[in-house]
Formats: structure tokens, sequence, C-alpha cells
């Protein structure tokens, strides 16, 4: 039941700055619990468009980790992502368990020892993120999982959380014996194979945006 609560409170939430501002970003609408809507609608900026341009790929995180609300919503937001004639060919295994990630790190770390031993400010081998999401695929569709991890990584970002989207800790553990209990605690159905993982938390870190080349969009009129 308070699960349930709490996932009504944040539609209710959502719902509510909906109505606060209008695309242009007007004043707040009448009747509307406009408790923050003066960051809603400062500048007409569109919520949407600043989560987009604002996120970045963060590599230092804070050890806090992630509420459980919050990567309950997070995962939401993921799953209701489109996919091709609404199959939802993926499964998501949300790693809050410190236990499992130090675990399979302890793995990382034996297999890495030498970098390992550089890296003063190494944690763990998801960029010291507390928190992990994992993402499998049905029949290599890559593509729907590419749409539901940009949900959640933009959901997280209009939290304040950061994320990084990591190809090479999914490597890791497929190649190395000794971290197949990883993949078995995760519990992918037959036929999901796990395609990436969402490195998420707090960020302790604000790098710059990173050029992007413009002259690759044409506009055929």
């Amino acid at each position: 039941m308070k699960k349930i609560l709490l996932t009504l409170a944040a539609i209710a939430a959502v719902f509510s700055l909906s109505q606060c501002c209008s695309g242009d970003g007007e004043k707040c609408k009448k009747g509307a619990d406009c408790q923050n809507a003066e960051q809603c609608c400062k500048g007409g900026e569109n919520q949407v468009v600043k989560a987009i341009m604002d996120r970045r790929s963060i590599r230092k995180y804070k050890d806090t980790p992630v509420e459980h609300e919050k990567l309950e919503t997070i995962v939401k937001c993921g799953i209701n992502a489109p996919s091709g004639m609404n199959k939802q060919p993926w499964e998501i295994r949300v790693v809050e368990s410190q236990e499992l990630i130090n675990q399979v790190n302890e793995v990382y770390k034996k297999a890495n020892a030498e970098a390992v031993a550089k890296d003063p400010d190494f944690k763990n081998m998801f960029r010291n993120a507390p928190n992990i999401i994992c993402v499998a695929a049905e029949n290599n569709a890559g593509l729907d999982c590419g749409l539901l991890g940009e949900n959640m990584m933009l959901a997280a970002q209009s939290m304040g959380l950061g994320t990084c989207c990591l190809g090479g800790p999914v490597r890791f553990i497929k190649d190395n014996a000794d971290a197949k209990f990883f993949l078995d605690k995760l519990g992918f159905s037959e036929g999901y194979d796990l395609i990436y993982i969402l490195a998420i938390g707090y960020p302790d870190e604000s790098p710059a945006a990173k050029p992007r080349d413009e002259s690759k969009i044409q506009y055929i009129k």
C-alpha cells in the first residue's frame, strides 16, 4: 500500500507541475498547486529540453545510495519508452544490494589488480556508482532498449541524479567465469542477453558539455 501511495503521489506531483506552466512559460494556471511553479516557468524554459541539454555522463558519484522510490519511478519511465509492436523486448534488474556490487567488484579487482592500484579514486567497476540498472534484450533488440535507457537517464537527470551507460563491465561480467554468479543473481529469462548497465547515483562532478557536430544535420525542404 505504501508503494502505491508513493507512486500516486509522484504522478500527482507531475500532473500538478504540468498544470502550473503552459508550453510558453506562462504564469500559474488558476486552481493548480503551483508550489514549484517559479522554477517550472522561469524564463519559459521547457523542462524536457532542459533535461536533455543538461544531461552529462557522470563518472564520479557520492556514496549516498539512490532512494528506492526514485529508482522505481526511473524504471517506470524506462518501460514507457516506445518499442516495435509494443513488444517491450527488455528485462531490467535494479541492483540496490551493496553486497552484490561489492562481490562482483572483488572479482574485477582481482582480475585488474594493476590498473586498480594505479587509480586512487577507485571504488567499484561501475564508475563508483552506488546503484546500477542492468538491461537485457531479447533477440538483439538494441534499438528498443536504447530508447528505454534514454528515458531512464533523462528521468534521472530531472531528479538531480547522474548516470553513465556502461559497456565495459558488461563485457567483463560475460567473459570472466568467476563473475558468472552475478548474471545468475540477475536471473534474466532465457533468450535475454545483458547489453548495458546504467551507473546511477548522486553526481560528484559537473562535467562541461562536449562539442556536438551540427554539420551532420540537414533539413530537406
